[in-house]
Formats: structure tokens, C-alpha cells, sequence
């Protein structure tokens, strides 16, 4: 018989979203606040990105479901890093911001 180890459901999701804001971190992504995205579209704007919290969108992993404010449509988002993007892409991305949280 083996040793069965109960560990709570809470830690696992504090330790994922660890994970996920570290490696956010590594590669050089805003991570907890203003976080330059682009929709599947190709619009650049600025959200509100917190690993492990959504108001906004759903959450998908990876990407949100949310309104994109450039294209006045619903869609995928990604995060950009800050250094792939040119001045002029970051000028599109500050033109553009999503509704702040009320």
C-alpha cells in the first residue's frame, strides 16, 4: 500500500500562480499592472494584468477573453513585451486603454 499525501487545493493554486508570475517575470513581461496586449485582430492596447486575477476577462491559460477597446470587439489577448514593441506600437497600446475596474 502506498502513502497517500493530501495537500490542499488552495496551496496547489498559490503555487501555480507562483509559477506563472515568475516565468512571467523571466521573460521580461509587466506583470501586476498595466500590461501592453494584442487581440487576435492585431490591436495593441493597454489592461490591467494580474497572473491569478481577472475582473474583466476570462482567463485561458496563457491568454484572456476580454474586449478590445482598439477594435470595439471581444477576443483573445496576449501580453507583449515591452521590448518587441517599436515607439509607435507603444504610442497604439497608451491610445488605447481598457475600462479601468470600478
Amino acid at each position: 500500500m502506498g502513502v497517500v499525501i493530501a495537500v490542499p487545493v488552495g496551496a496547489v493554486l498559490v503555487a501555480v500562480l507562483v509559477v506563472q508570475t515568475v516565468v512571467m517575470l523571466r521573460r521580461s513581461y509587466s506583470v501586476g499592472g498595466r500590461t501592453v496586449v494584442r487581440c487576435r485582430r492585431g490591436h495593441l492596447f493597454t489592461t490591467l494584468w494580474v497572473p491569478g486575477a481577472s475582473l474583466k476577462a476570462v482567463r485561458l491559460d496563457w491568454a484572456r477573453y476580454q474586449y478590445c477597446p482598439a477594435g470595439r470587439h471581444w477576443t483573445l489577448v496576449v501580453p507583449r513585451r515591452d521590448e518587441d514593441l517599436t515607439a509607435a506600437e507603444r504610442e497604439e497600446a497608451a491610445a488605447h486603454r481598457d475600462a479601468s475596474i470600478p
